[in-house]
């Protein structure tokens, strides 16, 4: 998720230099004393033994009668605690008047000739699919056209519709499949739509809700993976078989080009149809996932699938001319050249069918930066760069067998920078940067102008808080290995160092993905103004130094991404910013799996925990959907020396009666089809069989993104806020 934010009283952000207290040393590991296993541990790790461990199975079922109870149960209870907060209502007020307000910079996309933006206010909880010209897209009162009013369509067919995006077919992007979600859900139906007449096509593509991955072959043909019927997904629920679709034909009618195995891992099968800017096909690729970050590229070249030489941990990021872009995840030799893992590269098509072809490097990162977004054009690429978590943004020009010639892009200092959306047929680039303290300002870079291009500003965000009397700080903790682990924090300026503070800590720590600075406007007005500190710590399993971070907490080395996160909270002590009875943290999906950890490994470090939709009982995520496509991250519970690892850190089943856990506060959606429900009732079912104060709350719609609607999104952070206040405030 991305946010946004101005400050013309401070600089962007303040940085400290990653400095270490005097003396600094590694943390030596915990001693542990000898003692009995938790009383639900199971007796043995096998899938039946963990099953026979488990008493609250029936949670697993999404909408079961005694899940349901349980759910309405402890949704009164903590609807009781925290909207009978005096807070509360002041809090979901100012929530509200962020999400929904009007002077937000409507997120731009190039659609046709024109631009397209997803809008959603007061007015339109549910939203509106609306399109401009770019001149008027420019100005400060853009005139918008309704494209698709999704409020509209929900009350007309009676469905609770959540638009998940269009598919518009290159060039003129006048027919688009459009995704609809019921209630939040990943899985969607899709139809197709015409700009023209700004109508759902009569008899065109429809497909019914899945999790489908769909790419125009041309105006009359769609390259689809999706389910097929019995035995075409895998364990995960992902397909495996790609077909075309012609225009008519029932999918049971669609004609497979392709075929991967049900036993595959990952998130299932699909095919990219890669096109220069005049909409021309320069290669259709298809990606097989073997887990969840291993995979085959396949070339269809004449109705024949053609496996590409590429390393099997690899991004494909688009072609120019014969020239296939892509980056590497590990170290890989080709030709009698070795490239570093992160490394940003170019190769022939026809060298990597044959195996033959020399690939050329394009970016090599040094030991502190990696490569974080990458965009196409027809002759040349352009890429933001992280150096030491803060953006820079760089263009390389193809000089046909000259090399690649590299120019940097003017952005400010310290702020992060994200790449939107572009026009390969126009050479143009949306771009913004952002900060903790600073909003976004969005740009639009022309590449057809001069040597580096010229770079526009088109909109800078309003402060949605008072920033004056804060500063951003970057630190350095030491984990338990000796690694050296960067954070942020942002802090009043005036802060007596004492660990008075009440601070919140937000981590991730999984699947590649970074956490550069962000704007966060809830948590700005919420929390800081409050005189409350951030604290973002980026730990191993992230993204933020290139693949080897994220590599060096895979499987057996999980714990030390928790170990990273504990080094920070105890830093943060040290240095005196805070104390364990003021410091709580917070993380979602796979920060679940880390804040579930803390509070089972290291309660006597913090006082709350925001645990949404999070991953908990890793012991049985395999077996609820869609997990097994993650087994190349935690690793496999199903094979006895993974189970043992896992079961070391498992929230769920490590959890003892005996412990003084800090009461924690553990929210879910019902219709999140990526993270099973079941772990968060699990775990608030335990914790209060076991007598530990909690609080549960499940929302009924949304699903895993927990955004589909700004007014429930603020009675959302407004129940956040409330507790965070509770435990860290009061």
């Amino acid at each position: 998720m991305r946010h946004l934010i101005l400050s013309a009283a401070i600089p962007a952000l303040l940085l400290g230099a990653c400095a270490t207290l005097p003396g600094d040393a590694a943390a030596p590991p915990p001693i542990m004393a000898e003692r009995a296993p938790p009383p639900h541990f199971p007796a043995d790790l096998s899938p039946a033994g963990v099953a026979a461990a488990d008493d609250h199975l029936d949670l697993e079922q999404v909408h079961g009668d005694a899940a349901m109870a349980f759910v309405a149960r402890e949704n009164a209870a903590s609807l009781a605690a925290l909207t009978g907060d005096p807070r509360y209502e002041t809090y979901r007020q100012e929530a509200f008047a962020i999400l929904s307000a009007t002077d937000r910079i409507p997120g731009p996309s190039f659609l046709g000739e024109g631009i397209g933006n997803f809008w959603q206010d007061a007015a339109n909880p549910k939203g509106v699919w609306r399109r401009t010209t770019l001149d008027s897209y420019r100005s400060a009162n853009p005139r918008w056209e309704t494209l698709l009013d999704i409020g509209a369509l929900s009350a007309a067919e009676g469905k609770d519709w959540v638009f998940k995006g269009a598919n518009c077919l290159a060039p003129d992007e006048t027919r688009c499949l459009v995704n609809l979600s019921d209630g939040g859900k990943d899985a969607v139906v899709v139809r197709e739509f015409d700009l023209t007449t700004k109508q759902f096509v009569a008899g065109g593509f429809v497909l019914p809700e899945g999790k489908h991955r769909i790419s125009w072959l041309d105006q009359n043909t769609l390259l689809v993976a999706t389910d097929f019927g019995p035995g075409t997904l895998t364990e995960s629920g992902y397909p495996f078989i790609i077909k075309t679709l012609t225009r008519g034909q029932a999918l049971a009618q669609a004609t497979e080009v392709y075929r991967g195995e049900q036993g595959d891992g990952g998130y299932g099968v699909s095919a990219s149809v890669l096109r220069d800017g005049r909409g021309a096909v320069l290669a259709v690729l298809f990606n097989r996932p073997l887990d969840t970050f291993s995979s085959e590229t396949v070339q269809w070249l004449d109705g024949r699938a053609v496996r590409l030489s590429l390393p099997a941990k690899v991004n494909v990021q688009g072609a120019i001319r014969d020239q296939l872009i892509f980056s590497v995840d590990q170290t890989w030799s080709q030709a009698g050249e070795t490239f570093n893992a992160g490394s940003l590269l170019s190769a022939p098509l026809a060298g990597l069918r044959d195996g033959q072809g020399r690939a050329e490097a394009i970016f090599v990162p040094g030991n502190r930066q990696s490569v974080e977004e990458v965009a196409v054009f027809d002759n040349r690429v352009v890429a933001t760069v992280y150096d030491n978590v803060r953006g820079r943004m760089m263009r390389f020009l193809d000089t046909r067998g000259r090399g690649w010639l590299k120019a940097d892009l003017e952005v400010p200092d310290n702020v992060a920078v994200h790449l939107g959306d572009s026009s390969r047929g126009s050479d143009r680039q949306f771009y913004s940067f952002e900060g903790f303290l600073t909003p976004a300002t969005l740009n639009l870079l022309d590449m057809r102008v001069g040597t580096a291009g010229r770079s526009e500003q088109i909109a800078a965000a309003p402060a949605r808080f008072d920033a004056s009397r804060d500063v951003v700080e970057q630190f350095e903790a030491t984990s338990s290995d000796g690694t050296k682990i960067p954070y942020f924090v942002v802090r009043p300026r005036d802060l007596v160092m004492d660990g008075h503070a009440p601070t919140i800590m937000y981590g991730y720590g999984g699947f590649q993905v970074s956490k550069p600075p962000a704007y966060i406007p809830e948590m700005g007005k919420l929390w800081l103004e409050k005189g409350g500190v951030y604290v973002n710590a980026n730990i191993r399993g992230g993204g933020e130094f290139g693949p080897d971070w994220h590599q060096a907490a895979l499987n057996e080395n999980r714990q030390l991404a928790f170990d990273d996160f504990a080094a920070v909270a105890r830093d943060l002590e040290t240095r005196g910013i805070t104390s364990p009875r003021r410091l709580g943290i917070y993380g979602r999906s796979n920060g679940g799996v880390l804040t579930s950890v803390m509070v089972t490994q290291h309660p006597e470090l913090i006082n709350a925990a925001v645990i949404e939709s999070p991953l908990i009982d890793m012991l049985r995520y395999h077996e609820l959907p869609a997990g097994a496509s993650w087994i190349g991250e935690y690793g496999d519970p199903r094979i006895p020396e993974e189970a043992a690892w896992i079961a070391g850190y498992s929230a769920y089943q490590q959890l003892r009666p005996e412990m003084d856990y800090p009461r924690v506060y553990i929210t879910t959606n019902t219709r999140d089809d990526r993270v099973h429900p079941g772990h968060a009732r699990k775990f608030a079912a335990r914790l209060g069989d076991q007598g530990h104060d909690h609080l549960y709350y499940e929302e009924t719609s949304g699903g895993h993104s927990n955004d589909a609607d700004p007014v429930a999104n603020a009675r959302r952070w407004a129940r956040h806020y409330v507790y965070l206040a509770q435990q860290l405030m009061d």
